[in-house]
């Protein structure tokens, strides 16, 4: 019997969507919204914390930042590390990691405890997000690839949606431990999530996989004839390369890879200040606890819709302008914020900057998949990420500085608002040339996974 070798990448590009699909989206989605959840957490307990602790605003800002400085060595160890045993595996020990230390961190009884827990947690953080975005990426149709992506990576934002609410409902009567008991649910969860996720499909059919690989093909395109006999391969554009960071810098990419490692560092930069500090930025405007956390609300629901919306006029547009668009519209509303004193455009405002600033950094996630082939991809995900955190890093430090020294309220909004500018301009000068192993074309087709 005659051996049939076949494409795995143009099965997956082309396969129609599935209840397969709609399965690897969800399980993915539901480990980020816990994910977004346990980084929420700061907005919603540093007010408690300053006041259980005595902390100042610097002091605070720092206390916020452990955990985005373990994210960005997360990201940088995880993210390579998948590439070369897998991306379930890598899904795995991070889960452990962020729920399990951040649910011991409601056990702290001074800041140092709580910083040291909170920066182990933030391995686990960073580590998950690259795993998720290569994973559902590999998977998706290429039609879709954005829109799955986002879909995926709005979980993200719904982890901070329910962060707000439990914090205002919980808090008062339990106090911020209870927030972070919360975080180890996913622990619970880990046997069935190791059951029910897949493995990367490219990750199996380079590991000589072909029987498992053939089940999962049944699954994924049902309407494609897969015989015993048939042997699949990856696409010859997956030339293989060292999954290692000096891989970002060949074949002409050297250029790109800097203006998406800057896109990274600011919009994260301006993410983390509004995420870890909003709150209290919005208490110093004179607004009550419980006000404020209902604009961290807005500010969350505002980011479904922007990554969701983005997502899905990207596969339209293309990423390159969904992108820019965001970065110039969250730079002009953060500056209104703090000018406007009516409650309801106030609100509105906060919504649109969750859009901008969250939206964007998702869809700077998928922007950086479709860049990068598959030998690499989890690698440039990764460092990607990791260059982003130090704007995390310095995010709330800088605005727990500005709180410090009383300035007015219309400055610290000016200077949240700057970075995503940036991130517009770095985007604008990322170029596509026929050359290299990206996108070509105004439509957002996607290296193949």
């Amino acid at each position: 019997m005659a051996i049939e070798t076949v494409d795995v990448n143009s099965i997956v590009d082309k396969a129609k969507f599935t209840p397969f699909h709609f399965r690897v989206v969800a399980w993915c989605l539901l480990i980020i919204l816990f994910d977004g959840y346990d980084l929420a957490i700061n907005g919603v307990v540093l007010p408690l914390l300053m006041d259980d602790w005595g902390l100042s605003a610097v002091q605070a800002g720092m206390l916020a930042s452990t955990a985005l400085a373990g994210m960005m060595f997360g990201a940088m160890i995880f993210g390579s590390l998948a590439d070369k045993i897998g991306r379930k595996k890598v899904i795995m020990i991070c889960i452990v990691l962020f729920s399990g230390l951040t649910f011991a961190g409601g056990f702290a009884s001074n800041p140092t405890e709580f910083a040291i827990l909170r920066f182990l947690a933030g391995l686990g953080i960073g580590g998950v997000m690259p795993n998720l975005v290569a994973l559902t990426s590999e998977y998706a149709p290429q039609r879709m690839r954005s829109t799955l992506v986002t879909t995926m990576f709005s979980g993200y934002a719904v982890g901070g949606v329910m962060a707000a609410l439990l914090g205002s409902w919980f808090t008062p009567n339990f106090g911020w431990q209870i927030m972070f008991f919360i975080a180890g649910i996913p622990l619970l969860l880990l046997p069935i999530i190791w059951k029910f996720l897949p493995e990367s499909l490219t990750f199996i059919v380079k590991q000589g996989r072909q029987d498992q690989a053939r089940q999962i093909v049944r699954r994924l395109a049902p309407d494609v004839s897969i015989q015993e006999n048939t042997l699949f391969e990856l696409s010859k554009i997956d030339v293989p390369e060292s999954a290692n960071v000096a891989s970002l810098f060949r074949r002409g990419r050297t250029k790109n890879t800097l203006l998406f490692w800057l896109a990274f560092f600011s919009c994260l930069l301006t993410m983390y200040a509004l995420s870890s500090w909003l709150p209290k930025l919005m208490m110093t405007a004179g607004y009550s606890m419980d006000n404020s956390l209902m604009f961290m609300l807005a500010m969350n629901v505002g980011a479904v819709v922007g990554i969701v919306g983005g997502g899905i006029l990207a596969d339209r547009y293309h990423l390159k302008p969904v992108l820019m668009f965001l970065g110039i519209m969250g730079a002009i509303v953060m500056s209104l914020m703090g000018l406007q004193s009516n409650q309801f455009i106030l609100y509105i405002l906060v919504f649109l900057a969750g859009a901008a600033s969250i939206g964007s950094q998702m869809l700077l996630y998928s922007y950086v998949a479709q860049f990068y082939p598959l030998a690499i991809r989890s690698t440039g995900i990764g460092w990607s990420s990791a260059i982003g955190r130090m704007g995390a890093i310095v995010g709330p430090i800088l605005i727990g500085a500005l709180l410090g020294m009383h300035l007015p309220a219309y400055f610290n909004f000016i200077v949240v608002g700057l970075p995503v500018l940036i991130t517009a301009i770095a985007v604008a000068l990322i170029m596509h040339d026929d050359e290299s192993e990206t996108i070509t074309s105004i439509k957002p087709v996607a290296v193949k996974a």
